[in-house]
């Protein structure tokens, strides 16, 4: 493969806890030669933030090797010309600053404000007052979209936490809209990711723990796909998941991929 694409969260590490043979195989890939890329539905951080994080557990990335759903959100924008529009966020600070960077007007909900854009991603300080403000900007006409919509997110302990997913799903329920995602399985992301790296998608595989995300972008795009079991879907799930959801290749973890790449 000449670019592999690794999902963060439930592969590399879970919340704070690196996972075995993440720093290894980068390193091998990045050894043989690989173009590597990071994406990740998780809004909450900027890149600069995962960059650092990443470090943490002794994996280098370059800024422009991180692809979050807020920085795509971002970019998303400004492909459109809609750079300067006034945005509502029900969100974390990673996605207000990639927002901004690009130029969008990140405003503070008022009664008298017309926003064009409501733009929804993970919240761990969701609230009810998020969402009515959100739904009155929506029912006033800004238009809506989703950085994902992950139901779970995996937690440090092998459980999962609500995922941006179930704000997006209050949102939309309250609203009667459907949003326009940009994160996986959409296939914006992977699709940016080919053409940044100039690869086509013969030549490329992402490597995930999801197989409703993950492998369904890579379906979608038609990469190759593989799967690590240290995140939210589990053998059982692939095995009752339809033939076209099955990852071209499973790994109890990286340390099975590590161990592939040195022989």
């Amino acid at each position: 493969m000449k670019t592999y694409v690794f999902d963060m969260d439930g592969v590399l590490f879970r919340m704070d806890d690196p996972l075995p043979g993440a720093a290894e195989t980068i390193t091998l890939l990045r050894n043989k030669g690989g173009n590597i890329y990071f994406l990740t539905n998780n809004s909450s951080k900027s890149r600069k933030e995962y960059q650092e994080k990443l470090a943490r557990f002794d994996i280098h990335a370059e800024l422009n090797e991180i692809i979050t759903s807020a920085w795509a959100t971002g970019r998303y924008f400004l492909e459109r010309n809609e750079i300067g529009k006034r945005v509502y966020v029900v969100g974390e600070g990673g996605l207000r600053e990639e927002l901004s960077a690009v130029g969008m007007r990140v405003t503070p909900f008022r009664k008298d404000t017309h926003f064009d854009y409501v733009v929804v991603g993970w919240d761990r300080q969701f609230t009810y007052q998020k969402m009515a403000e959100a739904h009155r900007a929506i029912s006033d006409g800004a238009i809506f979209i989703a950085t994902n919509q992950d139901s779970t997110y995996p937690d440090s302990d092998g459980r999962t936490l609500p995922g941006g997913g179930a704000i997006v799903a209050a949102i939309e329920t309250c609203s009667g809209i459907k949003p326009r995602t940009i994160g996986k399985p959409e296939p914006y992301t992977l699709e940016l990711i080919l053409r940044l790296s100039n690869t086509p998608p013969c030549d490329c595989m992402i490597i995930g723990d999801r197989l409703d995300t993950d492998i369904a972008i890579g379906k979608k795009v038609g990469v190759r796909t593989g799967m690590t079991l240290t995140g939210v879907s589990s053998k059982t799930d692939i095995d009752n998941a339809p033939a076209d959801m099955h990852p071209d290749r499973i790994w109890d973890d990286l340390r099975e991929f590590a161990d592939e790449l040195t022989k």
